[in-house]
């Protein structure tokens, strides 16, 4: 897979690229998100919610967890606990502010961390996620052998990711608005150039649908499955440790 960078030229890492990026926008992060997305974006995390919870995880390690709406989602359903990890401290900083306003400081844990060096123990979780953070991963092999390494036997990985639709005329449509429309909005409301012209980039070089499905199992994972969702803009991908 071809490694897409948010800063070419910079001699920093593209973890350390990642976590400056997201600091950067994180002020207008939320709002961009749902705007952009016209709010599909619930939705998708509605429809993960419900897939995770149907195996009632006592435990959940939500990675790439960003301002934790996920994390906060899953604080309605029967998990004991869920720990949000991302690499940004100014998502995660806004995350606390939400979860603290909503009174959720007992269930849900949120901390800086990288997907590839993950500070807990074999076997901790029931259930990882990871919502729109996989493409972000510098090696995405590593981020999930450490993923298959934190959960516990019988323990699932579901994660939401954007791909790019294959079929007239969302193929076309989708290009138009993610190449033009969404980069020149992030331009104007989060002040960053490059953040929204990465996010196409970086879905882009994505390997998508069956193509991740089998980095999955080169991992170890099995049960493994794919669903697309919204004409093909998103996907669900899962699998079981």
């Amino acid at each position: 897979m071809k490694q897409v960078l948010p800063y070419t030229g910079s001699l920093a890492t593209k973890s350390e690229q990642v976590g400056k990026m997201f600091d950067d926008i994180s002020p207008s992060y939320d709002f961009l998100n749902h705007t952009l997305s016209f709010g599909i974006d619930k939705l998708w995390r509605k429809k993960v919610v419900k897939l995770v919870s149907a195996n009632h995880p006592d435990s959940i390690l939500d990675i790439a967890t960003g301002t934790g709406d996920l994390a906060i989602a899953f604080a309605k359903t029967s998990t004991k606990t869920i720990t949000g990890v991302d690499i940004s401290e100014g998502m995660l900083k806004i995350g606390r502010e939400k979860v603290l306003a909503k009174g959720l400081q007992d269930k849900i844990v949120l901390e800086q961390g990288n997907s590839e060096f993950l500070r807990f123990a074999d076997n901790s979780f029931d259930a990882v996620t990871v919502s729109f953070g996989v493409r972000n991963f510098e090696n995405i092999n590593k981020g999930l052998n450490e993923i298959y390494r934190v959960l516990k036997p019988g323990g699932t990985l579901t994660i939401l990711e954007f791909s790019h639709p294959g079929s007239f005329p969302m193929k076309q449509l989708y290009h138009i608005y993610f190449t033009i429309i969404t980069p020149a909005l992030g331009r104007v409301v989060s002040k960053n150039p490059r953040a929204y012209s990465y996010l196409h980039e970086s879905v882009a070089a994505f390997p998508s649908g069956q193509d991740f499905i089998n980095i999955l199992k080169e991992t170890g994972f099995n049960n493994t499955s794919w669903k697309a969702l919204t004409l093909g803009i998103s996907t669900i991908y899962s699998g079981r440790k």
